[in-house]
């Protein structure tokens, strides 16, 4: 990289990026912070949690199905089964001779999710033995919130009972696995966890405290690390029992499932039966066994999960955890989710203090979210929850307040600019100095710089005799007239009027945007003295009208210098003015009033060495030779603008009317406009 090129950075960063990266990184933080701490504060309370669970269960519905897991097999009673039957639950005959049928074909846990407190003749006696074999496991239901408990069947030993209840949030979504409950001192099993435990002991795999924590369970290399009061995006949990969230691995097709009939007359396939785990359970809508989960809100029918496939879900998680080495849902501790708001809320709020297009603010915010919610499915994809809808809160509210606050920023610092340089500025000097605004603007005020500009002094000749002939109020309305014209002159060639002298003005080309080119100096100092010439045209037209309604003609005298000065702020915060300050003010004012008794024309246009060096020859002036400025101890070559150097087609024209008198000036117009063409 050349010197020129790292020099060239150097400016960029010290003019550019330094004076606004100070003040846009405290506000940034400043505003991330208090915003983070708002929404922790409704997240405490609450309030967001059925937005995460929701944000939750449609990431949940991206994932892949990961299909059945092959250790699995459901038999299903359904609404044929029941009429088929023509019961409303199976006799103790019926569900003893599936037992039956699936024991000759050797699985390896029969779990029965049918409560059997009550009778169902014929054939009790016939059930009650069936249910001595030891690889069968019940359930029972505990008592809950005044719901009366239901009891096992009689005579099964407390390790092949287990629960089946099912912890159900507020938005009546199954999201959590309850592994162990404690009543009145006794723990019991979760009927899932029975059921897995009793096919891991072939493997050798049993509960065991952890290694890590001896009060988390461990099974094979998987630690089930219980739920807090807050994991992901929950806030209040119900934290009672030993739960874990519930990974599901399928929407619909958790296991291969037969129906209850077809296991009745022996119409499955023995392979199928074989080292399983085989689930009863009842999958009609009659047997009100049915429950929501997060894949409910998108399914077209069947809205419902069964309970026996909901325990599917459960007793393949255990398995897969437990043998497939695949992961357990994790979370986040509080810090590290508060770490994560608060980084999020920056993102937000850096973005929108950097951007100020509407339609890349827009887009760029989009892609934000998109990017936050990839992030989020991208770790849930790695088992892990996190919330996604409090730090979407978060960086949306941080980004809102960033936005008001720079729009009021905004507004400040345009009613700072226009109290600086009014109203008397070019569009494009307006334009160029808001969109500089950041760098210009320090504090609320702009702070002094150096550089090279072209001053423009006007005055009125014999003011104070034309001001005799007047009343106050007519004198005002007519020096305003007057002062409009030279303004909207000024406005026209891109300079800005810095202040009204009474009867004068003084004018600046090249401010407040820093000219850094001698190209760019030059076009100042020729935009300057372009528009002293159209002065001296406005004022004409201004004395014929003056003379048709009796006013006095008048002269005025014009002073331009290019040289160094320095701009900024004048004054305190409750007065403030655009100072211009410089040697390079006093010689324009001094060229304007040098000599006033040479007065050529109606308006006599001044200017020094300094200015003619940029002007190229693009006008005819007038040597005065060396004058002596009140005030400077050393001469000033100064000369007069008589006017613009005609150009080239301009001076064939002339030529052609000059030399062929009978041509016409259409002919003449043409010949010149074939010369520049």
């Amino acid at each position: 990289m050349s010197f020129q090129r790292l020099r060239q950075l150097y400016q960029h960063w010290h003019t550019t990026i330094q004076p606004t990266l100070v003040p846009g990184l405290k506000a940034v933080l400043a505003f991330s912070l208090t915003i983070t701490g708002l929404v922790m504060a409704v997240k405490q309370v609450g309030w967001l949690e059925p937005l995460e669970l929701r944000a939750y269960d449609r990431l949940v519905r991206l994932r892949p199905d990961q299909g059945a897991d092959p250790r699995l097999l459901i038999v299903a009673i359904t609404e044929e089964d029941l009429q088929s039957l023509r019961r409303a639950t199976p006799s103790d005959q019926d569900l003893a001779t599936v037992l039956g049928n699936l024991q000759e074909h050797r699985p390896q846990v029969i779990g029965l999710d049918l409560y059997r407190d009550v009778p169902q003749p014929p054939g009790n006696a016939m059930l009650g033995d069936r249910l001595q074999d030891s690889n069968i496991v019940v359930i029972t239901k505990l008592s809950n919130e005044g719901q009366r408990s239901v009891p096992p069947p009689p005579n099964i030993p407390p390790e092949r009972i287990g629960f089946n209840d099912l912890p159900i949030d507020a938005d009546g979504i199954i999201r959590r696995n309850l592994m162990f409950a404690s009543m009145e001192g006794k723990i019991y099993f979760s009927f899932s966890l029975r059921v897995a435990t009793q096919y891991l002991r072939a493997s050798g795999i049993a509960p065991k405290p952890s290694s890590i924590d001896a009060t988390y369970m461990q099974m094979g290399d998987a630690v089930f690390v219980p739920l807090g009061e807050d994991p992901g995006g929950y806030q209040h949990n119900d934290a009672g029992g030993y739960q874990v969230l519930l990974n599901y691995r399928s929407n619909r097709n958790i296991a291969r499932q037969v129906t209850f009939t077809q296991v009745l007359y022996d119409q499955v396939d023995p392979t199928w039966i074989r080292d399983k785990i085989v689930l009863i359970g009842t999958t009609a809508v009659s047997g009100k066994d049915l429950f929501y989960t997060p894949f409910s809100a998108s399914a077209e029918r069947n809205h419902q999960m069964p309970g026996v496939e909901v325990h599917a879900q459960k007793v393949s998680q255990i398995l897969s955890a437990a043998v497939d080495q695949r992961p357990l849902m994790w979370f986040w501790a509080d810090w590290a989710e508060n770490v994560w708001i608060l980084g999020w809320a920056i993102a937000g709020s850096a973005f929108v203090w950097r951007v100020r297009h509407p339609i890349t603010l827009g887009f760029g915010m989009v892609r934000l979210l998109v990017l936050l919610s990839g992030s989020c499915f991208a770790i849930l994809m790695l088992q892990g929850w996190v919330p996604l809808v409090t730090p979407m809160v978060g960086m949306l509210a941080a980004a809102g307040t960033t936005l008001t606050y720079r729009a009021q920023q905004a507004q400040r610092q345009q009613q700072m600019v226009m109290t600086l340089l009014g109203q008397n500025t070019s569009p494009e000097i307006a334009n160029a100095l808001w969109a500089s605004r950041d760098r210009l603007l320090q504090s609320g005020k702009l702070p002094g710089q150096k550089l090279v500009a072209t001053m423009l002094f006007t005055d009125i000749k014999d003011f104070s005799t034309v001001a005799e002939q007047m009343t106050p109020e007519a004198l005002l309305d007519w020096l305003n007239e007057y002062l409009e014209a030279m303004t909207q002159a000024i406005q026209s060639h891109h300079g800005i009027v810095n202040k009204f002298t009474g009867d004068g003005l003084l004018a600046v080309f090249g401010v407040p945007i820093p000219r850094v080119s001698d190209e760019e100096i030059a076009q100042d100092a020729y935009q300057a003295v372009a528009c002293a010439m159209a002065m001296g045209d406005r004022l004409q037209q201004l004395n014929q009208d003056w003379q048709q309604r009796g006013l006095k003609a008048v002269q005025m005298r014009v002073g331009i210098f290019t040289g160094e000065i320095v701009v900024g702020s004048l004054g305190g915060k409750d007065r403030m003015e655009y100072g211009v300050i410089g040697d390079s003010v006093n010689i324009a004012s001094r060229l304007e009033s040098c000599a006033k008794d040479r007065q050529p024309d109606a308006c006599r246009v001044l200017i020094a060495q300094e200015t003619l060096d940029y002007l190229h020859n693009a006008f005819h002036v007038e040597s005065w030779g060396p004058m002596a400025l009140k005030g400077k101890q050393q001469l000033v070559n100064v000369y007069r603008v008589v006017s613009h150097m005609p150009t080239p087609a301009i001076q064939i024209a002339h030529y052609v009317l000059e030399n062929e008198p009978e041509s016409s000036l259409t002919q003449a117009e043409t010949k010149a406009n074939t010369v520049n063409l």
